[in-house]
């Protein structure tokens, strides 16, 4: 449905509709950390959106790179924003497109490179030396995605997520999973490899026993607004069984916006709206879960 305008009390226009901003919700007396956004996909300035995020109480934001221009592009925000962390990755998706010299999809080299495994080690080689910089707090988002990405790039999403957990051990920086329809492979090369001593799983969609199987291993489980879908009970019920010192809050925006406002663009001020949904599920006071959830992001990402 298109955007409409109406006229408010003050005079001026504003939108209405699916690509309207929600409002902004009542501010969070705890201030807290959006673990995972896509600034770079949000429409408006970094400035914008941190001064909106601030606004409700989300004062850090955690932007994560899919790609290499995201990646330098992530790098630079952290470095001129006191407020933003970075993480640098390639896209478990991204990494059989360089493969096969495809440009489509997350890559922005507005060009078919010449592909294979020397172009995917290139690329690899450049997060490498971004994950050594400062202001990079993580390496992600990076994983498997057995839905976007059929059998044939297969081995070249392993690759990549095998190469990536030996960036985020050797630069001691926190690993950000991507996983979609792929738990069991996800798991399995976690062990095979040696998990990182920091993993977060980024928008966790499994289910409760894996959420268990997960706080064994002391991983981060990162919910987002999908939390709050109807449809959505197996993630409450992994939130209701993760521990309280393992549960990271965020975003993935301009993706995954909460219900009420689901299908309108999200973004990091709309934080407020899923920890309160997450409070009621864990049966908490929202600025109980928002300390621990502060402090959970605080050591996820190293300071």
């Amino acid at each position: 449905m298109a955007a409409t305008t109406t006229q408010n009390p003050g005079g001026e226009r504003e939108r209405t509709g699916k690509d309207a901003p929600p409002p902004l919700p009542e501010p969070l007396n705890v201030p807290v950390a959006d673990s995972h956004t896509h600034l770079d996909m949000q429409g408006t300035t970094v400035r914008e959106a941190l001064e909106q995020a601030a606004s409700v109480g989300v004062t850090t934001v955690v932007q994560v790179g899919c790609d290499l221009a995201g990646s330098r592009w992530a790098a630079q925000a952290a470095a001129d924003f006191e407020a933003v962390w970075a993480t640098v990755a390639l896209h478990p998706n991204e990494a059989p497109r360089i493969v096969h010299g495809d440009p489509d999809g997350w890559s922005r080299q507005g060009a078919r490179t010449p592909g294979g495994e020397a172009a995917l080690d290139a690329a690899l080689e450049e997060i490498d030396a971004l994950a050594a910089l400062d202001q990079v707090r993580g390496v992600g988002e990076t994983g498997l995605d057995h839905f976007r990405t059929g059998p044939e790039g297969r081995a070249a999403q392993e690759r990549s997520f095998r190469r990536h957990i030996d960036i985020a051990k050797r630069h001691r920086k926190a690993l950000v999973i991507h996983d979609r329809d792929a738990h069991e492979d996800v798991l399995r090369v976690l062990a095979e490899e040696g998990a990182p001593e920091t993993v977060v799983f980024h928008c966790y969609s499994g289910d409760a026993e894996m959420a268990k199987i997960c706080a064994a291993e002391g991983y981060y489980l990162s919910f987002a607004g999908n939390v709050t879908f109807k449809n959505a009970q197996p993630l409450r019920d992994a939130l209701a069984v993760t521990p309280l010192d393992r549960i990271l809050v965020e975003t993935d925006a301009p993706f995954l916006t909460p219900a009420p406002y689901r299908g309108r663009p999200n973004a990091p001020y709309l934080i407020p709206v899923t920890l309160r949904a997450m409070a009621a599920v864990r049966g908490l006071d929202e600025d109980a879960l928002a300390t621990a959830v502060a402090a959970n992001t605080a050591r996820a990402f190293g300071y």
